[in-house]
């Protein structure tokens, strides 16, 4: 019920925060990119990336995982991995990466209950380990343009039945700036800049300008 004396300025427990959420990177891999046709798989990439440097910009804990990488899919996303030098990237048989005990035992270690989601196939390997962490009481944040399905229909389809099970859609742009969310946050206002310009392209030409023009401490 509302209460307009319970009115304050504050954010919502909702919100993203470095210290409430894990990202989990599922199946960035060649084999898996080839048979995206969702959507154009460059703009997928720029997306992980810059996902993944959002990660660590926040030093938000980061799961990476791969299937079948020796015999069928290949490497990790070497860009990904780049990011994460020297972090393990748990290699599955299964499908779906929520019934791989590594996976959620990497998940559980983190502490954090919010999951930014985002891996390929959207209709498979995305869509499998969502419905499943949700029912396990998760709160599961699918970050779609790091994402990517067979079809347009494959990955909104999927995207669907994630949102009706109880995922909320995300994009990692998003992601970057909820978790700053204060440009005044000093500590991580570089950082989320250079990731501004590196990946969120005419945003990035602007952030460019911006300092360009006005100076280096222009923000937003």
């Amino acid at each position: 019920m509302f209460d307009i004396n319970q009115v304050h300025a504050g954010p919502s427990g909702d919100l993203l925060t470095p210290d409430n959420s894990v990202m989990v990177f599922i199946d960035h891999q060649p084999q898996m990119f080839f048979g995206v046709g969702s959507g154009d798989r460059t703009a997928v990439i720029n997306a992980t990336v810059g996902l993944a440097k959002a990660a660590r910009a926040f030093d938000v804990p980061a799961v990476l995982t791969t299937v079948a990488a020796e015999s069928f899919s290949g490497p990790i996303l070497p860009q990904l991995a780049e990011v994460f030098p020297g972090h393990e990237v748990i290699d599955r048989t299964s499908m779906n990466a929520w019934e791989d005990e590594a996976l959620v035992a990497a998940v559980k270690a983190t502490g954090r209950r919010k999951i930014i989601l985002s891996g390929l196939w959207t209709e498979v390997c995305l869509v499998l380990p969502a419905l499943s962490a949700l029912e396990q009481g998760y709160e599961v944040y699918v970050v779609s343009d790091a994402s990517g399905g067979v079809s347009p229909a494959a990955h909104e389809h999927a995207v669907q039945r994630m949102l009706a099970a109880g995922a909320v859609p995300v994009t990692w742009i998003q992601v970057l700036l909820e978790l700053q969310r204060e440009w005044a946050r000093e500590e991580t206002y570089g950082a989320v800049m250079e990731v501004v310009k590196e990946h969120a392209g005419a945003y990035g030409l602007g952030v460019v300008y911006a300092q360009a023009i006005i100076g280096a401490h222009a923000a937003g």
